[in-house]
């Protein structure tokens, strides 16, 4: 017990020596007056090689060690607030000189490191090392994800980005990486890409310059007759029998994929919107109507599950409350239908709804659906509107960067059994929603987003 406990000891003194090491390497490159490569090239190296325990002390560290201190600050502060409202220019100046001084010690050194080759990969790496970080750290370390985030807020502007059309013409390299980094409608064969790109179907990526063989975020579009339902009208063996008879007037965005996690809350799936917006209305001018088939991530395991069992404190809707979207006569005849298919039903309607919807074979009982559709519509509609974060947003995070956008949603817009996979019920209960961009959006994004960033045909 005694060498096991040394060792631990041992093994945490090196850690430990290692996180200082590499805090040493970024003093140099911060402070050095030309860009030092060789210490670049070490940094990055054994920042890969650290344990998940070491990046947290070493983001931690970057806290501690690297800020601007209150005495160096005091000075200019003293001049500024000392000028007199009779001398504007000295104001101005001594202004000038004060934002010169608070920028972060830390971004002199993390800006060094986008004019090398992967560079910019590394730091999208290490800001999503750090938002994973965040969540574990009693510290807080938004400081420092300020810092990179302020950085690539300036280097994914209009200058550095391109957007392209993928086809099943393009390079077999980029039509793989789609298939890989699809998370929302994951693919088991790259053969199943060859439906994603096919007739009235659009795909599109963002790239940066400085990456251009790794796109940062794309989106599938699939191009309907009226606004899309069901993700199985879209994809998968049921794809033919869509809503696409007859000239499609609908841009249906049902899947949008952020490749990079360093990129998490920084927009540009709100960019690569606008543009593909742009670029579908000037390649289908028949198209009218935009909107997107989305998932209802965590409904069901995050939220109505958690309401269910009582774990409801943080929610506006509770379980007492649940009842009120059943009629009398709905829960009777749930208890009756679960008590002849299993023998016997719980009293409590809130254990009742965890036993039938825990399990996903309920999608395929006519009596189930029948009686779980409008309530099951109606609490979602709640969750998407009424549930908020603690920032006054919605909870949901597809329906916040959405709304957040400028697109609305109604309760006809809760589609019920639109997923039946295993994946949508076991996550939303098998709905989807439609957040639908108005044509006021269409009119404004058409004046102020026109030519926002270079296209690649």
């Amino acid at each position: 017990m005694l060498k096991r406990g040394a060792e631990a000891k041992e093994s945490d003194k090196a850690l430990q020596k290692r996180v200082e090491e590499l805090l040493d390497l970024f003093e140099e490159i911060q402070s050095s007056e030309e860009v030092p490569e060789d210490a670049l090239t070490s940094f990055e190296g054994n920042y890969v090689r650290l344990p998940r325990e070491g990046k947290l002390r070493l983001f931690e560290g970057f806290i501690h060690r690297f800020e601007i201190g209150r005495e160096e600050l005091q000075e200019e502060l003293e001049g500024l607030l000392s000028v007199t409202d009779e001398d504007p220019f000295s104001w101005s100046r001594r202004l000038s000189r004060l934002r010169k001084r608070l920028e972060s010690p830390r971004v002199k050194g993390f800006r060094r490191f986008v004019n090398r080759s992967g560079g910019l990969k590394f730091l999208l790496d290490f800001r999503a090392d750090l938002l994973a970080a965040h969540r574990q750290s009693a510290m807080d370390l938004e400081p420092l994800d300020e810092d990179i985030a302020h950085l690539f807020n300036s280097w994914f502007q209009q200058g550095f980005l391109f957007l392209q059309e993928i086809t099943q013409d393009s390079p077999y390299r980029q039509i793989l990486f789609l298939k890989e980094h699809d998370m929302v409608h994951p693919m088991a064969r790259i053969e199943e890409m060859g439906d994603r790109l096919g007739e009235d179907r659009r795909c599109f990526a963002l790239y940066h310059r400085t990456m251009p063989e790794e796109p940062v975020v794309f989106i599938e579009v699939a191009l309907t007759r009226g606004i899309a339902r069901s993700i199985h009208d879209i994809i998968g063996e049921k794809q033919s029998e869509g809503s696409t008879k007859g000239e499609p007037d609908t841009a249906i965005f049902y899947s949008i994929n952020n490749t990079q996690n360093g990129l998490a809350g920084l927009g540009l799936g709100k960019v690569l919107i606008f543009q593909v917006v742009d670029a579908i209305k000037r390649d289908r001018p028949n198209i009218k109507t935009f909107s997107t088939l989305s998932p209802l991530t965590g409904f069901w395991e995050r939220y109505l599950k958690r309401i269910l069992q009582g774990d409801d404190a943080s929610f506006v809707l509770k379980r007492d409350s649940l009842g009120s979207y059943f009629s009398e006569k709905a829960k009777q005849a749930l208890k009756a239908h679960f008590s002849e298919v299993q023998g016997s039903a719980p009293e409590d309607l809130s254990d009742l709804l965890v036993e039938i919807l825990s399990d996903s074979q309920w999608i395929d009982d006519p009596v189930y659906t029948r009686l779980l559709k409008k309530p099951l519509q109606e609490i979602a509609y709640h969750y998407i509107t009424q549930e908020k974060n603690r920032k006054g947003k919605p909870l949901n995070p597809v329906a916040n960067f959405h709304l957040g956008n400028g697109a609305s949603v109604s309760i006809r817009n809760v589609n019920f059994g639109a997923n039946r996979s295993p994946r949508g019920l076991q996550d939303s209960c098998g709905l989807m929603v439609n957040y639908v961009y108005s044509r006021t959006w269409l009119q404004q994004i058409g004046s102020t987003m026109q030519s926002l960033l270079p296209w690649k045909g």
